[in-house]
């Protein structure tokens, strides 16, 4: 860290682009980490993989590579219900750009209810659990010092969802898990005893945030590393919505009579006559 008072460090960063990702030298070719995009990368490498170094600075291996791809697919898909869908879906029938009505989407899912903070927020919680766990606390307890945390509302993140029971993407992600060969670590074991817990004592089942967040734990992915990564996950299905209203007549997207707003204000009342300072009407 650097003093902010410190007037060297800010001249030392005037006129001067510093990065540790890379960039294009001239006549020589565009450099990511230290590999050469056009000879080691274009053409040998996956898109998510190269994102996922981006992100990381760190290239995860084919194996790896395919779990991350199986991992953005399922989390996003295109239903235009679906709050981040539904603003790419409104994007499309009032003709805005595909960059804007996706950029837009995507960042209303850049929130802690749905979306990547979610996977974040599971993280922490399943390394604080996994600690708790390896201290002597038992599965309830953690639960329950988690609960306390959240005054007592009764759900833990990474484990419960608004609408449905269960999460049908977790049978396709433990699918593809196996089928790569990757081993069932100390953070995904404790992630799915808590949530056999949680199902039979509360009703909540573990979610593919919390499944997702786990595994990564037990990869050695940071928080931060996480939700770079994942920063952008919804924006497949924000684009398709897009599209789909795109290609229709413009405003068709759930449009509203003004009889569809219940109003629930004052009643309707005559507006007071204007009167001025001394009286007069």
């Amino acid at each position: 860290m650097h003093n902010s008072d410190d007037l060297l460090f800010w001249e030392q960063q005037r006129g001067l682009i510093r990065s540790r990702k890379g960039g294009w030298i001239v006549g020589k070719g565009v450099y990511c980490h230290h590999y050469s995009l056009m000879d080691e990368l274009i053409g040998r490498v996956s898109y998510v993989r190269v994102m996922v170094l981006n992100a990381t600075g760190r290239l995860p291996g084919k194996r790896l590579g395919n779990w991350f791809e199986a991992s953005l697919l399922c989390t996003s898909w295109p239903d235009a219900r679906i709050w981040c869908n539904q603003i790419g879906a409104f994007g499309g029938t009032v003709r805005v750009s595909p960059a804007a009505a996706t950029m837009a989407g995507t960042l209303a899912a850049d929130s802690m209810a749905y979306g990547v903070q979610t996977i974040v927020q599971s993280q922490q919680f399943i390394q604080q659990a996994l600690a708790a766990r390896r201290g002597g606390q038992t599965i309830q307890e953690i639960v329950e010092a988690e609960f306390k945390r959240k005054l007592g509302k009764g759900y833990v993140t990474g484990y419960s969802r608004p609408i449905a029971s269960g999460d049908l993407r977790l049978p396709a992600m433990e699918r593809i898990r196996k089928r790569l060969g990757f081993a069932m670590q100390a953070h995904l074991r404790l992630a799915f005893k808590i949530g056999r817990y949680l199902d039979a004592h509360h009703g909540e089942q573990i979610n593919t945030a919390g499944y997702l967040a786990a595994f990564l734990a037990d990869r050695g992915y940071s928080t931060q590393e996480v939700y770079r990564i994942y920063a952008s996950m919804v924006s497949s299905g924000v684009l398709a919505c897009f599209a789909d209203t795109d290609d229709r007549p413009a405003e068709a997207f759930l449009p509203l009579r003004c009889v569809d707003v219940q109003y629930t204000g004052k009643p309707r009342r005559v507006v007071p006559e204007c009167v001025d300072e001394g009286g007069r009407s």
